[in-house]
């Protein structure tokens, strides 16, 4: 039986890593290209959608005709200094870019339940798949999704650690990954890093330290020595422009490895010129889908396309639902 390809598009504004004073989407327009390729491959991506491209009319009909189509899922990103209710004692404005899990509890539920209303009313679907904007999550976070009817999560990054990354400005930093599993799991409500009984499936990122453990311990031996302090080198199964063999080097160290599913990720801005930092140019982008059509081509020998949402059914098929859920339904 073929392993599970999973997809999955932060469907977010055009080039968030700069400081535009306005919030563009002109990216939504720039999709179909891509939605083409993975459908040629029989792929299905998860397109997790931030606030200003679910009321983006482009963005709106593409996600429409995906979904009629059983091509593609739509879930929920949420960026929180951007996604009303707006709380400018947190956000200052948009300025900190802040994490949602640093904000009061009650502004985070209010977030959450209104861009899940918004993506469940424009597209007529539930929301099932989420993932936290600049990828900082917790146990209240969790505990929230599961409120709204949320199955799936897929904000782990396994070996990375954002503690270094600032969101609001007298905030701690992201979340620190290191410790976390690399394999899908159930969360548990009180330490995210382990599994639990929350009915909310984790599916880690495919996220790997670059280097051996030996080889990374002589690095960070002489790293120390040298009065420097780095972070791990990590591979990610995600293009950054003429990567191709590293994403494949990495999808068959980690199929070796025994596990039953890959994940992919981009932003949606990605796939624009101009969109984002890596991508600048029509060239860039051209070199972007050279290496996907390489990834494509190489994994379509053994993986199938799966959505969030698929992928969870099938777990819960396998595996069954951990055991207090299964006690509630």
């Amino acid at each position: 039986m073929k392993k599970h390809f999973l997809i999955t598009i932060d469907t977010e504004g055009d080039d968030l890593w700069g400081n535009a004073a306005t919030l563009t989407t002109r990216n939504a327009g720039f999709l179909e290209r891509f939605q083409t390729l993975c459908e040629r491959f029989g792929f299905k991506p998860c397109y997790l959608t931030n606030h200003e491209m679910a009321i983006d009319p482009v963005y709106q009909a593409f996600a429409r005709d995906v979904i009629s189509r059983e091509t593609a899922e739509i879930g929920m990103h949420l960026h929180a200094w951007n996604s009303p209710p707006l709380h400018p004692e947190t956000d200052h404005g948009g300025e900190d870019k802040a994490y949602l899990i640093e904000y009061p509890l009650e502004v985070m539920r209010a977030k959450i339940a209104t861009m899940t209303h918004l993506l469940e009313d424009t597209f007529g679907v539930k929301m099932v798949s989420h993932r936290a904007g600049r990828w900082a999550f917790d146990g209240r976070y969790a505990k929230l999704l599961v409120e709204h009817g949320y199955k799936v999560d897929c904000s782990v990054t396994p070996h990375v650690d954002w503690s270094q990354t600032r969101g609001a400005r007298q905030g701690r930093g992201g979340t620190d990954y290191r410790e976390f599993p690399e394999s899908a799991y159930w969360l548990d409500e009180c330490d995210i890093g382990q599994a639990g009984s929350l009915p909310l499936l984790e599916i880690p990122m495919t996220t790997r330290p670059k280097y051996s453990s030996i080889v990374q311990g002589l690095k960070d031996t002489v790293n120390r020595l040298r009065g420097k302090s780095r972070p791990r080198s990590m591979s990610w199964l995600r293009p950054r422009g003429g990567n191709a063999r590293e994403m494949i080097t990495l999808a068959d160290r980690v199929g070796a490895g025994g596990s039953d599913y890959l994940e992919f990720m981009l932003h949606s801005s990605e796939f624009m010129p101009g969109g984002s930092p890596t991508f600048r140019t029509e060239a860039d982008i051209e070199e972007l889908y050279r290496d996907l059509e390489a990834l494509f081509t190489h994994l379509a020998r053994d993986y199938s396309g799966a959505t969030l949402a698929e992928y969870h059914a099938g777990h819960v098929e396998r595996h069954g639902l951990p055991a207090a859920a299964a006690s509630r339904a």
